[in-house]
Order: structure tokens, then C-alpha cells, then sequence
């Protein structure tokens, strides 16, 4: 008891600050304009330093160099996957709180896969495809977004965009006015659901049919910002570790979108390319002008997703020419965002806070060309073989219904047809996953469920654990993936995957760099605190109060 009230005095003393004094006793939060939450997909904490020599002065400097730099931020659970990752940022939780446990999960009761945005109940607004047939229906906690409008009657209003759509729904949450996504292929649209609006408003229409609009994205020839000689932080441009595109041989520069298109998803192609980081930037400054964002007396809050880092990351893998390329453009589209926002609410009279939804692992079949300790992981081949192992103990069945994210489900009906201890059949499974050479760990869902865990890497499984979850849970070796032999994933509890930046710029946000060790789920009660508003419902995690120090005046 003594320590919660220890905590609460010291919540109280640093949210003290940001309140402003009216007629009374009475306060109110700090009122600024608009809230701009950026997640950059698969960016690596490490890309602040390792571009940053090359980055310009008015995007990821101005940030760091005037905003508060989370230097040790890490996401404490698995799988490190988009889905997760943009709920985690926004909820303040984990999957074991928020519902979002992968990407694509097993539905038992289904017995077949699910995605973390489908929803067959709304239809698609701007497209009739089954592209636009997505919303937030599983995220089951409040975001920021939720507790913005919840403290002030819904006058905030909350907006989501980015190019994948579990990048603008999870983010904007339950009860925003909008979330759009960006439908490729030979549609190239901005879209959205019936679940936030009936009818896509004028400003996105305009967009959408603007003669300049879509086609000439495509026009540009993706080659090299800067000179030759400043990428000596990647691999050579030609080298056996990257995807090329469709149509090519090499994966080498320079890129001719138009030309690529035809053979690579027609628009779908943006979603890979600079282009796609540009198209999000042009479309958030429409919403923020169509919308009227930060035109009243109410905080409003945009959700700003740059997916194409993702895409450019599994294809080329994190030591190519491209990712670095992608970040040092982006870096321009960030700044051309802060010189915006400046134009429009007064230089930094806003918030940004800057997180990434994962990070990255090194393409193994490099990382083993230079002696490091590294492959390859078959799935198939390792269900296949548990299913014999399963079969040698018990007799013959169908033990295994699924094998997905690292999850091992068991046939529980067929278990109590045969009056099997489901626990004595996840130990056994456990034993063989530790049995296995390229398995670092595996834990019962039944031990993940009682909690407790010790274990580091335990804990992590255990907070991405929900009853969604696999009977067992298994963590593959460092720097193992199931993947091809180029570009490269994520997924891991390895800092890799784990280790991802976490800024906070704007208005009485001073200069620090903090080093001690912040998770993702202290993102959402950070902001909260800044706009003293309440935390989100299943929030687990605290205000970094480092990050909050008013400015010096």
C-alpha cells in the first residue's frame, strides 16, 4: 500500500505541470492544437545513429536534437509483429490485454485462420473489394485516440492513416471518425469501412480523382538521394540477398516504378517504393486541411502510419541500399511534415510522439556468409515431425491441428475422446521443441496462464499469450527465421525485433536523451500524462517521466 501511494504522490507531481490554472480550484489539460502520432513499420532503434550523418537537419535531427530520445525502448512480449505493435503503441498494453496477438491468427472454434482487421459485418466505403471489409471489431482496449474523445464528450477528433489498413485502424481504435488505407492494384484509392463513415467525404474524393493523383507516383525512377559513396553504412548495391522486383534480374538500382507496376501489383507497387512514404504524407496534410484538424478549442489526434519502410525492409533486408535509401527520404517527408504543421499551429505548438510497430532481424544467409550464427526454419517440416513424435507415444490421430506464429495447436476434442491429460500432452510437446536444435525455448499454455514466469524470454511469451494462443509456444534460436534465403521478417523477443525508437517533440517538451529502459506500453500513458487525460482501459504500462520535463523558459 505504502508503495502505491508513493507512486500516486509521484504521478501527481510531474502531471502538476502541464495543468492550467482557471477561475477556482479547477483545471484543464494543456491545450494545443493537434496530436501527430507517427509509427514508422520495421524501423530499428538503430537507424537514428546509423544514418545520421546522412539524414538532413529538419527531420529525425530536429526531433531528436529538440524532442525527448528514448534511446532503450523495447517491446516486452512477442510476436513483434504490425498488428500487435500498432495496438500495443496506442493501447498501452500487450496482446495478452488488447486482442491483437498476430497478424493472422487460428481460430479454434473456426478452425481456420483470422486477420487482426477483417470483419464480414461492414463493407467496404470507396471500394467494393474485400479490401475495404476491415475494422478495429477485435481490439478489445481503449486507445488514445478512445480516451481523447472520452474526455470531452467526442469534440477531439481522431483520424487514422497509413497504406496497410491494421496500420490506420489499430491506431485510430474503437471510436475515431475515420480510418483511410490505400487500396493498390488497379484501383489505387484511399478507402475506408462503414464501420467509422457511411460515404467518403469530399476532401478524400477529390483526392482520390485528382488527374495528378496515383499515376504519377508510378512516374518517378527510384534511384539513389545522394551520392554513391555516402551509402557505406549498407552492402554493395548487387549482391544475393535481396528480392528483386518482378521483371528484373538484379535487384539494383535504379528502379523504373512504371515499368515495374505492370508486373508488381500496379499500384500495389507504392506500397514498396519512397513514393508510398510520400503518398502518406500528401494524403495526412489533405485530412488535416479537410478535416479542420486543430481548428478549435478541442486536441485532436492523427495516427500516422509509414508502411512502405516494411515492405522495402522483408524485400531487401536491413544492410541494403534501399532501406537506407527509403529512410533518408523519409526523413525529408518528415520534415516537410514539421514544416507544415509549423505553417498551419505556430512552430512546435503540437505534439509528435515517433515509435515503430517492431523492428528488424539481419537476413540470416548473410549474417552465416560472415561466420555469425545464423538460418533457416521449416515449419512444415517440424509439424510434420511432432506429429509422428505425437503419434509413436499415444497411437495413431490427428494431434496437431494447426501450427502458426510459432503457436502449436492440439486437437483438445480428440484428446478428450481419448481421456488424455491435455497438460501431460503440452509437457510432452515441450520436450520435443527443446529437444530440437534451433529452438531456443517452449512454454505450456497452461504454465503461460497461471503467469509467475521468471524467465525472460518467458515473460515475453506469456504477455503476447491470450486464450487465441497455441497449447504450446515455441522461440526459435537468435537470428533463426522462417523465411527465404532473402530479404528478411521479424517476430522474435530478440532485440532485433524488440528495439525500437521512441520520441516525444513538441510543445514544452524539452531536449533529453534518456537511456534507462522504457517498453512500447509506456508510449500511451506518456502521451496521456502530457494531455492529462485517463490512460487507456488495459494499459499496463507508466508515463515516462523523463520525457515530460517542461522546457526552461
Amino acid at each position: 500500500m505504502k508503495y502505491v501511494v508513493i507512486l500516486l504522490v509521484s504521478l501527481l507531481a510531474f502531471l502538476h505541470p502541464f495543468a492550467q490554472s482557471k477561475k477556482g480550484n479547477e483545471s484543464k489539460r494543456a491545450q494545443i492544437p493537434i496530436v501527430i502520432g507517427i509509427t514508422v513499420d520495421q524501423m530499428r532503434a538503430d537507424y537514428i545513429d546509423r544514418f545520421w550523418n546522412d539524414y538532413s537537419n529538419s527531420g529525425f535531427k530536429r526531433l531528436v536534437q529538440f524532442g525527448a530520445f528514448s534511446k532503450n525502448c523495447q517491446y516486452n512480449y512477442m510476436p513483434t509483429f504490425t498488428g500487435p505493435g500498432h495496438a500495443a503503441i496506442y493501447t498501452g498494453s500487450t496482446p495478452a490485454y488488447n486482442g491483437i496477438v498476430a497478424n493472422d491468427w487460428f481460430v479454434r472454434k473456426l478452425n481456420k485462420m483470422t486477420y487482426c482487421a477483417s470483419d464480414s459485418t461492414v463493407v467496404g466505403v470507396g471500394t467494393n473489394s474485400a479490401s475495404g471489409k476491415m475494422s478495429p471489431h477485435y481490439l478489445c482496449a481503449t486507445t488514445i485516440g478512445d480516451e481523447l474523445k472520452m474526455s470531452n464528450d467526442g469534440k477531439s477528433k481522431v483520424i487514422g492513416i497509413a497504406l496497410k489498413d491494421r496500420g490506420a485502424i489499430l491506431p485510430a481504435g474503437r471510436t475515431a471518425d475515420a480510418a483511410y488505407w490505400f487500396v493498390g492494384g488497379s484501383e489505387g484509392q484511399w478507402v475506408s469501412s462503414s464501420w467509422y463513415i457511411e460515404t467518403l467525404p469530399d476532401w478524400v474524393n477529390t483526392f482520390n480523382i485528382n488527374p495528378k493523383f496515383a499515376q504519377s507516383y508510378l512516374k518517378e525512377i527510384w534511384n539513389l538521394l545522394l551520392p554513391e559513396s555516402c551509402y557505406d553504412e549498407s552492402m554493395v548495391d548487387n549482391n544475393p540477398y535481396e528480392i528483386p522486383f518482378k521483371g528484373t534480374i538484379r535487384p539494383t538500382f535504379p528502379h523504373n516504378l512504371d515499368s515495374l507496376s505492370k508486373l508488381n501489383g500496379q499500384y500495389e507497387l507504392l506500397k514498396a517504393t519512397p513514393q508510398g512514404n510520400k503518398l502518406t504524407v500528401d494524403f495526412a496534410l489533405a485530412a488535416i486541411d479537410g478535416e479542420k484538424l486543430g481548428q478549435d478549442t478541442f486536441t485532436d489526434l492523427l495516427c500516422l502510419s509509414f508502411s512502405a519502410t516494411d515492405y522495402v525492409g522483408h524485400q531487401f533486408g536491413i544492410q541494403s541500399r534501399e532501406l537506407q535509401d527509403i529512410y533518408l527520404r523519409l526523413d525529408l517527408e518528415i520534415a516537410r511534415l514539421l514544416n507544415e504543421l509549423d505553417k498551419k499551429f505556430g512552430k512546435d505548438n503540437y505534439l509528435i510522439f515517433l515509435s515503430a510497430d517492431h523492428a528488424g532481424a539481419p537476413t540470416p544467409s548473410a549474417l552465416s556468409k560472415q561466420k555469425g550464427s545464423a538460418g533457416y526454419w521449416n515449419s512444415d517440416s517440424f509439424e510434420m515431425a511432432l506429429e509422428t513424435h505425437l503419434q509413436e507415444i499415444y497411437g495413431t490421430g490427428d494431434w496437431v491441428i494447426n501450427e502458426s506464429n510459432q503457436n502449436i495447436f492440439l486437437n483438445r476434442t480428440f484428446i478428450r475422446e481419448k481421456k488424455l491429460n491435455l497438460f501431460e500432452i503440452q509437457e510432452k510437446v515441450v520436450q520435443f521443441c527443446n529437444n530440437n536444435a534451433n529452438i531456443q525455448s517452449a512454454y505450456t499454455a497452461t504454465a503461460l496462464a497461471k503467469g509467475n514466469q521468471t524467465d525472460f524470454f518467458a515473460q515475453k511469451a506469456q504477455l503476447g499469450y491470450s486464450n487465441e494462443s497455441g497449447d504450446v509456444i515455441y522461440i526459435l534460436k537468435p537470428n533463426f527465421m522462417e523465411y527465404g534465403p532473402q530479404g528478411t521478417t521479424h517476430g522474435s523477443p530478440f532485440s532485433y525485433d524488440s528495439h525500437v525508437p521512441f520520441i516525444l517533440y513538441g510543445k514544452n517538451i524539452s531536449h533529453k536523451t534518456y537511456q534507462g529502459l522504457t517498453h512500447v506500453s509506456d508510449i500511451a500513458p506518456t502521451v496521456c500524462a502530457y494531455l492529462n487525460i485517463g490512460f487507456p482501459s488495459a494499459c499496463i504500462g507508466n508515463p515516462v517521466q523523463q520525457m515530460l520535463t517542461l522546457k526552461r523558459k
